[in-house]
């Protein structure tokens, strides 16, 4: 019979009464030494083996002329049997048969045993190395802990030093057969449950860049405790992850943008002129959504003449854009000037350029914005390959096919995107961008009146 104790699975049999007094006990007791219930069931199977074999051996033994040395014989045994180290099987074991002849009693001088160390668990192991770590920052923090928690949701807490690649593979398909909607609505189903949904239901599951993200932070935690030798490889490495769906984000046509512009709006905890500001200010700038959900009112300046949104980094809240190159200017489109965007520094309350949005529990301001998206693109039929952020990719192909003169490193230079050739001479040539030709390269996108009429401020 199985018991679980913390996170390890022992092996529990009662002695038949009319043994107990021969043998000494009533019961046996055997830690499995392991946190896996299908590795404890063959261990368990091996050790009902050799306690059926004990118990009849001292059935015999009471029948027998030699009985005590027999007996006594046979109790050694039953507490070797408790501290004997368990393979997974029958076949993995070189040691004798509970069959074989037992030994003749001999005294044995007792030793202290040292302490027991205590096996360190994945969950100690995230603790220790990544979340109590003054070295790591707070998006590897939050990433590895994501990463360890579906873990955990799946297989349960066990020691670093048996997760091996069985697990890691069986993590894998997990996570490529999980729902890509997985943690952005509440849900008590388990996670085999969230894959049988989206199995059922023929829903997009999580893209082969989400897995990888996920297996990656695995593997950063494994390669520190490889190196301080708490384990002896690293199961997270060397996969592949192009089985998974792979969706291929594209620039909006104009019938969706019209379709969007149509759509009646239903987020009761975003305001629509919110939605809509946003929306208009993402396909006249090309700028991320974090990046514009977290505009403040500074950052909102006119520069040699005109005005500009300053990409940068906010040391009151911790925010800071997503790479080195996205620390940068872009002027303010005319389009947006017409919409009012540059009233809306008299126009709000509190420190942010855009009002109407909550920052969430992990920090990020415009989550539920987002999400709320993502709700209305599908409510209203439009494909997988269109998100939030294809209005960048918009920006972005819009740029590079204009006939006006527009130079590649102006486009870089305007999305916040790493120079296509990165040398010292090019990364000094990106600051020294006029602002001049930036505003020439922002107002060559255009898009049809049905896109965004009549939004105002």
């Amino acid at each position: 019979m199985l018991r679980v104790r913390g996170t390890t699975y022992h092996f529990r049999r009662i002695v038949p009464p009319i043994l107990r007094a021969a043998l000494n006990r009533r019961e046996i007791w055997v830690s499995l030494k392991t946190g896996y219930q299908n590795e404890a069931r063959k261990r368990a199977s091996l050790l009902h083996a050799r306690t059926t074999e004990l118990f009849s051996q001292a059935h015999l033994a009471l029948s027998e002329p030699d009985t005590l040395n027999r007996l006594e014989g046979l109790r050694v045994s039953l507490r070797d049997l408790q501290s004997v180290g368990l393979p997974s099987s029958a076949q993995e074991t070189g040691s004798v048969p509970v069959s074989a002849p037992m030994p003749k009693p001999r005294t044995v001088k007792k030793t202290v045993k040292p302490p027991k160390t205590q096996p360190l668990m994945l969950s100690g192991a995230l603790k220790r190395f990544v979340l109590d770590s003054p070295h790591a920052s707070a998006d590897t923090k939050k990433a590895t802990q994501r990463a360890v928690d579906l873990f955990l949701q799946a297989f349960g807490d066990a020691p670093v030093s048996i997760i091996g690649g069985e697990k890691a593979g069986a993590f894998r398909d997990l996570l490529f057969s999980l729902p890509a909607s997985l943690g952005k609505r509440k849900s008590s189903l388990t996670l085999e449950e969230e894959a049988q949904r989206a199995r059922e239901e023929g829903l997009p599951t999580l893209s082969g860049k989400s897995v990888k993200n996920h297996m990656m932070r695995l593997s950063a935690l494994w390669n520190q405790l490889h190196q301080r030798e708490l384990v002896t490889r690293n199961p997270w490495t060397g996969w592949n992850f192009e089985n998974g769906q792979k969706t291929i984000r594209r620039s909006w046509t104009a019938r969706e943008l019209a379709l969007l512009a149509s759509a009646s709006w239903h987020s009761t905890s975003i305001p629509e002129q919110t939605f809509r500001l946003v929306t208009l200010i993402a396909a006249y700038s090309g700028m991320r959504l974090g990046e514009i959900c977290t505009l403040r009112k500074e950052d909102l300046q006119t520069v040699d003449g005109i005005p500009c949104f300053l990409i940068q980094p906010h040391a009151e809240t911790g925010w800071s854009p997503k790479t080195d190159a996205g620390t940068r200017m872009v002027p303010v489109h005319p389009k947006l000037i017409e919409a009012g965007v540059l009233a809306l520094k008299d126009a709000t309350n509190g420190p942010y350029l855009i009002a109407g949005l909550e920052t969430s529990k992990q920090g990020t301001r415009g989550a539920a914005l987002g999400r709320a998206f993502s709700l209305l693109k599908t409510r209203i039929g439009l494909p997988a390959e269109i998100t939030f952020h294809s209005f960048r990719h918009t920006v972005s192909t819009q740029l590079r096919n204009a006939n006006a003169n527009i130079r590649e490193v102006w486009i870089d230079r305007l999305l916040g995107h790493e120079a296509t050739h990165k040398s010292q001479g090019m990364t000094t040539y990106l600051t020294g961008i006029s602002t001049a030709n930036l505003q020439q390269t922002i107002e060559a996108i255009s898009y049809p009146e049905t896109a965004f009429a009549n939004v105002t401020i």
